[in-house]
């Protein structure tokens, strides 16, 4: 791997690992889920509508048969993901939603091995039951009692699974289009449903301080579109299995950015949990499957 693109994987992990707590901070700050995911996403789609009209880059647009799969994949990997993940944050942590984030691979391997009919070793049915034991204890832990399970916990779960899908299905495509075209494709499509969330929009902004509407637009900007940019760049450069061993850093770095902005850290029981299942993650991807197939789980990673 160059370091250029180690450097671009680096800096797409810490602006995706920002965004659990960026996403707490507006929330807590007068937005309401819907609004937050609908302003995001406006953002995104019209930097997107930009890049697609520089000539450089000779944007394509979808074949008519690639087009209802796209809008598919769009509802369920941007408007379900980020419905359930958004709306699942409002009552757990930035870092336990980012710990059960980052177990969704476990999930993608479940998939692929009902849909893609992929094999696993015997440690990788290991890694796998330890994984779910993770997410188990992760979820323990995120309640205001011991041994509470907070609602959140079942929507993030529900958006892991949905990535999941994600991931699956989108293989395909990106032997006909760039990493860079299906991105914008996947944003554009998923914006849509969350117009039903318009009604408000602009007086949530007008009432919202400067720095909740400075983070709603950082979460736009930079976790929605330009990490996704340099996310393509280091794809282009790297290989994909390799630049995507920096995604485990992702809840890492979820848990200290929330514990430095907001003040904010999981409960000790997730904590575990979120080590138990970030380390099955490790060894069903590494260890688990044969090696012809560790590049289908990691070659593009799902909006933040």
């Amino acid at each position: 791997m160059n370091s250029k693109a180690l450097m671009l994987g680096l800096l797409t992990v810490l602006i995706w690992g920002s965004t659990f707590a960026a996403n707490s901070f507006s929330l807590r700050g007068g937005y309401s889920a819907g609004h937050l995911i609908l302003f995001r996403f406006i953002i995104a789609s019209i930097i997107f509508g930009i890049i697609a009209f520089i000539p450089k880059l000779k944007f394509r647009l979808p074949e008519k048969r690639d087009i209802w799969k796209i809008a598919l994949l769009g509802w369920v990997g941007i408007s379900g993901y980020h419905i359930c993940a958004t709306f699942g944050q409002l009552t757990i942590s930035a870092g336990t939603a980012g710990m059960l984030i980052g177990s969704g691979p476990i999930f993608t391997t479940i998939f692929a091995i009902l849909i893609l009919k992929e094999r696993l070793s015997k440690v990788g049915w290991v890694g796998l039951a330890f994984g779910f034991i993770g997410i188990s204890l992760i979820a323990l832990g995120s309640g205001d009692t011991t041994f509470g399970i907070a609602p959140g916990v079942f929507l993030t779960i529900l958006a892991a699974i949905a990535t999941s899908i994600f991931f699956v299905y989108q293989k395909p495509l990106f032997k006909k289009y760039s990493a860079i075209e299906l991105t914008a494709y996947f944003t554009w499509a998923g914006t849509i449903p969350f117009l039903i969330f318009a009604p408000g929009l602009f007086e949530t902004i007008q009432s919202a301080s400067i720095e909740v509407n400075m983070t709603a637009l950082y979460i736009g900007i930079f976790p929605t579109a330009v990490a996704y940019l340099t996310w393509a760049i280091a794809l282009s450069q790297a290989n994909a299995s390799s630049i995507s061993s920096v995604l485990y850093l992702e809840p890492v770095i979820a848990i200290i950015v929330a514990w430095i902005w907001l003040n904010e850290l999981p409960a000790s029981l997730s904590i575990i949990g979120g080590l138990i299942a970030i380390s099955s993650v490790l060894i069903v991807n590494f260890y688990g499957k044969r090696n012809e197939m560790t590049q289908d789980h990691n070659k593009i990673k799902t909006i933040q």
